[in-house]
Order: C-alpha cells, then structure tokens, then sequence
C-alpha cells in the first residue's frame, strides 16, 4: 500500500516523505536541485510496477513539502553545507527503518548518494548515481562548452553581461537560457510533473548552485570528490542521459575507477533523463538491482 508519512528529525523539523510498491527491496531516491522536491520521482511507481521493488522518497529540509525554514536568518544558515544534507538522509533512512537497501540520487541527489555511500556503504545493497559526476570543475566545463556549441560568440558573450549585471530576468537571457533546458535538462518536459507555481526553493538553490543550472557559481564549486570516489564499495550504477549537463568523459572515469560499477547512457535523454525516456531509464535501473539481488555484479 502506497504511504505518505511526516518524519520528525532530531533538530525539531518536519520532513515529508513518501512510499509506493510493494516488495522485498527497498530502493531510496534522493532528489535534485538542491531545493527541488520528491515529486521528480512520481514516475518511478509506475516504472517500476510489479517488480518487487518499494520506492521510498523524500523532501529535503526546506523543499515543497518540508518544514521551509528561512535560510536568511544567521542562525538557519548551519543547514546550508553538504554534511548537514548528508547527516539528514542517514536519519531518514533510520526513521523509514530501511536497511540492506538501495540509494537513488539524481543530480544534487547523487552528490549525497557519493558521500553517503563512502560513509555509510554499510547500510547499502547498491548505489545508483544519476546524472551527477565528482567534481563540479569538470560539469563547468562542460556546460560553457554545450553553450558555446549552442549559439555565437556574440550571443554568449551576451550571457555573460547579463550574468556580470545580475540581469537575469532579460528577456533575451531567459530565452537562451530555455532553449538550452530543452535539450540538456528535459527534453520531454511533457513527461513532467506541473504546477502552476514554482515548487523550487530558490533560497537554496541559488546558495548552492547559482541562477540556473548553465551558471555553477555557488557554493557547490568547492565540492570535489575525486580523491575519495575510490572509498566506494558497493555496486554502483552510473546512469546518464544522452544530451546530459554532466560530461560523459567524466562518467567514463568514473567507471574507470569503480571496480564494481556498470555506466549506462539513456538515448535522447537530458539530465532529467529519467523523464526524458523512462522506458529505456527503467530497464537499466531494473537489471542494475535484478542483477545485484541474484550475484551478477
């Protein structure tokens, strides 16, 4: 039976957390942004039908349906770094009471699946990091090069005045920014949940990553996990999308270096890419666990 559930933490907030299927594994997703929320998971209840496997998610400490503190206050800013993040999803994991389980982390969300996975692997059956590398230099990199690709010099160098002036409501800018979603972040924005108001915590996301997700100038540009990737044991599955933000080189490395990994690029897929062809993202992500639960990998 699918379940909503509010979970209380230890610092007194509330966090909204969710349930669907059935089964014997348990898989935990994590969500992007930061300051987006679980409903980028919505789809995984029918992806994953009739397959054994519970699907549990969960809003992060200032996203939609979470307690929304004011991160402007001084003394609401200590939520604002990594290891907070990364202490709250091991105590969502032990409120849910999951164990021996799988975790799912997209974009921001496989940032914390990383950390987690060095520090707590002991808990985990397998990790699947989705659209998300181990540094923040290389996923720069690589988004000034898909902008460079996408229109002329003078129009990048238009970008970059309107992003020096903090002028990011242009109109222009914001058309050359949209156009660069539709093919790297949703391809298929006709797969995704609406809503007639923005559920995204710009107080958070902007700390963390900066205006839009073709800026990476926020705190996040410190986060660099290279040196560590190695502290993961378990079974990894590194899952991309075609047209991703993340550099598929990079992946590649990281595959490298992950004794016990699999990389799987989804075709015709952005970084939402479990949106963009859930068919295709599904059927990886199924054999990834089928494969796990029976010793193949």
């Amino acid at each position: 039976m699918d379940q909503t559930k509010i979970v209380t933490l230890e610092n007194g907030y509330h966090l909204f957390t969710r349930k669907v299927n059935e089964g014997p594994v348990k898989l935990l997703c994590v969500h992007g942004g930061p300051g987006d929320n679980h409903e980028d998971f919505e789809n995984f209840k029918m992806g994953l039908a009739g397959k054994g496997v519970e699907v549990y998610s969960y809003d992060q400490l200032g996203s939609y349906w979470s307690d929304q503190p004011d991160f402007s206050k001084p003394e609401n800013q200590k939520f604002l770094n990594v290891e907070y993040y990364l202490d709250e999803l091991e105590e969502v994991r032990q409120k849910l009471g999951l164990d021996n389980f799988y975790l799912l982390g997209h974009s921001w969300g496989g940032l914390l699946a990383q950390e987690y996975a060095a520090k707590y692997g002991e808990h985990l059956k397998g990790v699947i990091i989705e659209s998300m590398i181990d540094n923040l230099d290389e996923y720069t990199e690589n988004i000034n090069r898909e902008r460079e690709e996408m229109f002329s010099p003078a129009e990048v160098d238009y970008m970059h005045e309107c992003e020096a002036e903090d002028n990011y409501e242009d109109a222009m800018y914001q058309e050359m920014v949209k156009k660069l979603y539709s093919v790297y972040l949703i391809r298929h924005p006709e797969n995704s949940p609406h809503h007639l108001v923005s559920t995204t915590n710009t107080q958070i996301y902007n700390y963390f990553q900066g205006n839009n997700e073709f800026m990476m100038v926020g705190k996040l540009t410190e986060w660099d996990f290279r040196d560590r990737l190695k502290e993961i044991t378990v079974p990894t599955l590194l899952t991309v999308g075609e047209f991703d933000t993340m550099p598929l080189d990079a992946v590649r490395r990281m595959h490298k270096t992950l004794k016990n990994s699999r990389m799987v690029v989804t075709p015709d897929g952005g970084h939402c890419h479990h949106i963009d062809n859930p068919k295709a993202f599904f059927a990886s992500l199924y054999k990834f666990i089928d494969d796990v639960e029976n010793g193949k990998i």
